[in-house]
């Protein structure tokens, strides 16, 4: 028999969860409180049968609330013959208590059984042990399975992953953190067509189903799914104020909303906004998850960040989200990895119009912290999907809104794989380039084996832009320089070459960029992608080192970030 005192485990690892304690006994939860009509002996409410726990080496933590403070709760795990004790602490507004299991190994079903010294008893039935992974966002990761391509045949066939189960957070906003959900959308189900997709934007998540199913055919063992989602979100609400304040934002509370819809929903339903004060998603909707063991998350938002100022702050306020979302988790379970993997969609194409270079470009280059690709040295054990070449500009659902999740979740899945498990061999991301050179009125521009893991394939002459210099300054500056088109002229297997003519006599070339369009290309038409897996090369910007000249040649250094001019 173990006693575990893990419930609120961080409040003694970090200051600010010992204000949040400090804030929730001196005023009740917020909005919503969880406390409302759950004053009894029950376990906390994300807790419930047919649920997914997290599997050894890793220990699953359970926890719940009893009326009575001191009191001793034995909690079992029947087929096991495991025996946990602890006793009733003082919580926010009721006491609770909460015991770390042992490691227990993927499988089951499994019967846990909590016990009070009254003798009243509290059970879940149908409990599985495997990976358990969050799934956030705004509404394209809230974009649900019945609105993507060939839903119903998705739909159909879901009912035979049982060792599949899902759970969806309702959409709720809170001023101070809660310390469990104060509603849930979907409580823990097996997957079939009503609980995979009930309705557009509600539940369940396309590129999060996706992803586990791609999961769970790969490791062969029970995922777990949990949807905390809300459209129309920016990174700020799902921030804590600690994280914010490490990017100079003020943890202020606002009544705004972002609505970033181009076209009404087919169903006649009004835009996707959600609420877009600070830290109010994150109090309400990621908070009272921290003492759950997880495995990863994955994210799919920036839309709602894509306009000023807010896109200038992101290149600090996702990675900084992405630190802070471990650091608590880690802590208040003190069992789920302070590295945890994380993994996101960068940005799909949104408008056709190919004047729009601002926005979309700038949000894609900021979920890298500026460094093109992922993992990079500010962010350790993150992956991502590059999606930009995947618009659906006819979307029912709005263009910004498109419906091929399947390629999403596949690449998503494929450089998940490697990173958070170590998986597979071939390259996870499309081709970066490791030189430019110019000779005249020819670039070339050279993309490594080493780097790409294979060649080069060309599907388009456009994408590339070149910065030109048109005062004699050999500055990349709005007001020193302009960006012109740059057609490829020839291809060889590691090597395309770009017309430098294009910016003129007494002009230097002094910066290349690729796919810097909120749309660069139509659908899987970009212009440069690997041979091997079809995968589009990333987005990428980077200044010429040198100051002037027609003839130079210059390695892109990918270990450091490079700003926007």
């Amino acid at each position: 028999m173990k006693i575990v005192f893990a419930l609120f485990a961080c409040f003694a690892c970090s200051s600010t969860a010992q204000n949040v304690v400090r804030m929730q006994e001196e005023e009740s939860g917020g909005e919503g409180s969880r406390s409302e009509g759950r004053t009894g002996f029950a376990f906390a409410t994300y807790y419930n049968s047919h649920m997914v726990l997290q599997q050894a080496p890793q220990q699953a933590v359970v926890w719940g609330i009893h009326p009575d403070v001191g009191d001793r709760i034995i909690v079992k795990v029947a087929e096991l013959q495991h025996s946990y004790s602890a006793d009733v602490r003082q919580g926010p507004d009721t006491g609770v208590w909460s015991v770390t299991l042992d490691p227990i190994a993927a499988g089951g079903p499994y019967t846990i059984t909590a016990y009070a010294d009254d003798g009243s008893t509290i059970s879940i039935t149908d409990v599985l042990f495997g990976d358990v992974w969050v799934c956030s966002g705004q509404s394209n990761m809230q974009f649900s399975t019945d609105q993507i391509y060939n839903a119903s045949q998705e739909l159909n066939a879901s009912s035979q992953y049982t060792d599949i189960r899902l759970f969806t957070v309702a959409m709720r906003t809170s001023t101070t953190p809660l310390y469990d959900l104060s509603a849930i959308a979907e409580p823990w189900s097996l997957p079939n067509a009503t609980t995979v997709g009930k309705s557009p934007f509600n539940y369940f998540s396309a590129v999060c189903w996706l992803f586990g199913k791609g999961l769970y055919k790969e490791l062969g063992y029970p995922i777990g799914l949990i949807d905390t989602t809300w459209g129309g979100t920016p990174v700020e609400a799902w921030s804590s104020p600690v994280a914010l304040a490490r990017c100079g934002l003020e943890d202020t509370v606002t009544d705004s909303a972002v609505s970033y819809r181009t076209s009404p929903r087919e169903d006649g339903t009004t835009d996707v906004d959600g609420p877009g004060s600070n830290s109010q998603l994150w109090n309400a909707m990621v908070y009272p998850l921290l003492n759950m063991t997880v495995y990863g998350a994955i994210w799919y938002q920036g839309e709602a960040d894509a306009s000023e100022p807010k896109m200038h702050h992101y290149n600090c306020t996702f990675p900084a989200m992405i630190d802070d979302w471990r650091t608590n988790f880690a802590a208040a379970s003190q069992q789920t990895k302070p590295d945890f993997p994380f993994g996101f969609v960068q940005l799909s194409g949104n408008s056709p119009d190919p004047t729009v270079v601002v926005g979309f470009p700038d949000i894609r280059w900021h979920q890298t912290a500026d460094f093109g690709y992922t993992p990079n040295p500010r962010m350790t054990n993150v992956f991502m999907a590059v999606s930009m070449d995947l618009p659906d500009f006819n979307s029912p659902y709005g263009s910004v809104h498109p419906r091929d999740k399947q390629d999403v979740a596949e690449r998503l899945l494929l450089s998940g794989l490697r990173v958070a498990y170590n998986k597979g061999s071939e390259p996870t991301q499309g081709p970066r380039p490791v030189s430019v050179v110019q000779q005249g009125d020819t670039v070339a521009v050279t993309y490594s084996a080493s780097n790409s893991g294979d060649n080069i394939r060309v599907k388009s002459r456009n994408g590339f832009e070149f910065c030109c210099s048109w005062n004699g300054k050999a500055e990349c500056t709005p007001k020193n320089s302009w960006w012109l088109p740059a057609p490829i002229i020839s291809t060889d297997p590691t090597t395309l070459s770009l017309d430098g003519s294009v910016c003129g006599a007494d002009q230097f070339i002094v910066g290349l960029r690729y796919a810097w369009h909120e749309s660069p290309c139509v659908f899987k038409h970009c212009a440069v992608y690997s041979t091997s897996n079809d995968l589009p090369a990333p987005p990428f910007i980077t200044i010429k080192p040198q100051s002037s000249g027609t003839a130079f040649t210059y390695t892109i250094d990918w270990s450091k970030p490079q700003l926007i001019p």
